[in-house]
């Protein structure tokens, strides 16, 4: 069947206004619409109205698909919460998750909402990253947890036995733990629906605590958020008002991000329940490792709203030249593409709209958005077809965005429903998070994309406290730098970490697109440091870098030297986190030789120009 193609969106009447500071709010002049007390509410709306529906789809072991309808997914949640009601589980004893997507993860967090218990769905990384397990320690100690779900637990059973109390019992659906009791998951969703239950589920409201989301403790100690049942819920009618044709077709979605992060664990997840839509799990992921399974889920089903990191895309992209299949079946009911998580770079971004309108006549919007594990987590959506990358949109139904000069620079704030009240069990957190007015601070700067004009969306201006200066004074504004010259470098770079504080002029250390190396050297056999000295690889790089500096407007935003970086970076580390973001002072601070090198005469420096 042809795709129909309907894109149905918002057309936002903007207002904003200066003070005499100089601060600027901005906000949309449409009103939100009122939302479900709590996402359960919505849940149980579908099971009655569309029982027989997939709400979501999984891979079992053997590569086979197993599907729950909606139906069948409520009786095992009701199911489930009596049993957690029965044990007192509670926001002080909270359900801890340590394993990947999953149906019995998503019915697990799902029954503990419904009856106002908590659940915190932790990167597995941290319990699998073996020695001490200083970040899972830490964790356990902020939540004290009053059960833990893993799907084998038998995977998680040493860090269980290290860090966790004897007295915390265990579910599961395959494996064991000893010194502890161990609940079957099939038990839990056997067992018979509680007045109990039923109790707790209605007291349940818009600041009950749905979930904690813990931050990727890059530059310390992992942030619990609070994730209340106005935020989770605000969110989706947020893009309901938006994304108008969401309204009218549930979506389906073909995801493979983590549930322990808001991308996916809120507004993915999320979006699929309040449209009453079908959530097939890829249990792929954009490494070349893993990105088979994804191809594989792809070519098997046709999502309608789909998410991915750009790196993920431009994968995809490479498949697609030689798979048509592929490219038949993801683009045969596409309405949507969004991307998050990085920068977009204009190469990948052409490559993308111009593959959307060979596929479909018009092509579809491909858009982006910004917010945080705060802000549940839309803040800011666009909601157009654009000719350029980058443009983070304007406020949602219901927020208000406030800039405030900092230096040369605009800081961004946001107020709303879908704002976390703070940080559980850390009260200095919270106090600095926010401002005396109340508003949540990002952190990070913006600029509008046509001077003044906030209906014209905003761009990302870098992190406030990423930025730094030149030995001659001139402040860096790192975030679009990093973009910027992975743009520029067309393709043989992944992402790019800047660096030169203090120095006269800027270098940058750049994570290579291994396969376009590859085919640049002429060689698929080639890797390590042999790729990287390639003669054909040093030659391009420079020429690229060349360009780079040749079109700057000054040395705050030219790049003269790089030095690919062979070892990958380190999630134990806080070098980049479980979904591929980046930390820019991480990295720096861990790999300061490397950054020392780039003033050097290290041949594996590509630099223009002489050393100063």
């Amino acid at each position: 069947m042809a795709n129909s193609n309907k894109q149905e969106l918002w057309d936002p009447v903007v207002r904003s206004e200066t003070r005499s500071d100089g601060s600027i709010l901005v906000w949309t002049e449409e009103e939100l619409a009122a939302y479900p007390r709590c996402i359960t509410e919505r849940f149980m709306h579908w099971a009655a109205t569309t029982p027989n529906r997939v709400w979501m789809a999984e891979r079992t072991v053997s590569r086979d698909i197993e599907e729950i309808t909606y139906a069948e997914a409520a009786r095992k949640i009701r199911a489930i919460a009596s049993v957690l009601v029965a044990r007192n589980l509670s926001p002080e004893k909270p359900l801890l998750i340590l394993s990947g997507n999953s149906i019995a993860h998503a019915l697990m967090a799902l029954a503990a909402q419904h009856v106002g218990v908590p659940s915190a769905a932790l990167a597995p990384a941290y319990s699998q990253s073996g020695g001490d397990y200083l970040k899972f320690r830490d964790v356990v100690r902020q939540l004290t947890p009053g059960m833990i779900f893993a799907d084998n637990a038998s995977v998680f059973a040493p860090a269980i036995e290290a860090v966790i109390d004897q007295d915390v019992p265990v579910v599961s659906v395959e494996g064991h733990v000893s010194g502890r009791e161990n609940i079957r998951f099939d038990d839990l969703t056997s067992a018979a629906p509680s007045a109990q239950m039923e109790a707790e589920h209605a007291k349940v409201g818009p600041d009950t605590v749905a979930k904690f989301l813990f931050t990727s403790g890059t530059t310390g100690s992992p942030k619990a958020v609070i994730q209340t049942q106005r935020m989770i819920c605000s969110n989706p009618q947020m893009d309901a008002q938006c994304y108008l044709f969401m309204n009218d077709e549930p979506p389906t979605v073909v995801d493979w991000a983590p549930w322990n992060h808001t991308a996916s664990g809120n507004r993915v997840f999320h979006i699929v329940i309040y449209f009453g839509g079908t959530y097939y799990i890829d249990d792929g992921r954009p490494t070349p490792k893993d990105i088979g399974r994804t191809i594989e889920n792809l070519r098997e089903f046709s999502p309608t709203w789909y998410f991915n990191v750009p790196l993920g895309y431009q994968m995809l992209l490479d498949a697609m030249e030689t798979d048509l299949q592929l490219r038949d079946t993801f683009f045969a009911k596409l309405k949507m593409l969004f991307y998050a998580g990085a920068g977009m770079s204009q190469s990948v971004w052409d490559r993308l709209t111009r593959v959307a309108q060979e596929m479909i006549p018009g092509g579809v919007p491909l858009c982006t958005g910004f917010g945080a594990t705060e802000t549940g987590p839309s803040a800011l959506l666009w909601h157009r077809k654009e000719d350029r990358a980058g443009n983070l949109g304007v406020p949602l139904p219901g927020v208000i965005f406030m800039l405030v000069p900092d230096g040369d620079k605009l800081e961004g704030r946001v107020k709303g429903p879908s704002v976390t009240p703070g940080y559980w069990r850390n009260t200095k957190l919270t106090t600095e998070a926010f401002d005396e007015e109340g508003f949540y601070r990002f952190g990070d700067a913006f600029r509008f994309v046509e001077d003044g004009n906030a209906a014209a969306g905003f761009y990302f201006d870098g992190r406030v406290a990423e930025n730094f200066k030149l030995a001659s004074g001139t402040w860096v504004a790192v975030g679009p730098l990093r973009a910027r010259l992975a743009d520029d470098l067309k393709g043989l770079a992944t992402d790019t970490v800047i660096a030169g504080e203090g120095h006269n002029e800027l270098g940058a250390l750049v994570l290579p697109d291994w396969a376009a190396l590859k085919t640049l050297a002429g060689d698929r056999s080639l890797k390590g440091e042999a790729l990287l000295n390639h003669p054909a690889v040093r030659r391009v790089t420079t020429e690229r870098l060349q360009d780079h500096a040749n079109r700057a407007t000054g040395s705050a935003s030219r790049v003269m030297r790089v030095m690919f970086i062979d070892v990958p970076l380190s999630f134990d580390k806080g070098e980049v986190t479980d979904k591929g973001s980046i930390n820019q002072r991480a990295v720096l601070r861990n790999r300061a030789d490397l950054v020392d090198c780039l003033w050097s005469d290290d041949p594996r420096v590509i630099s223009l120009g002489s050393l100063r």
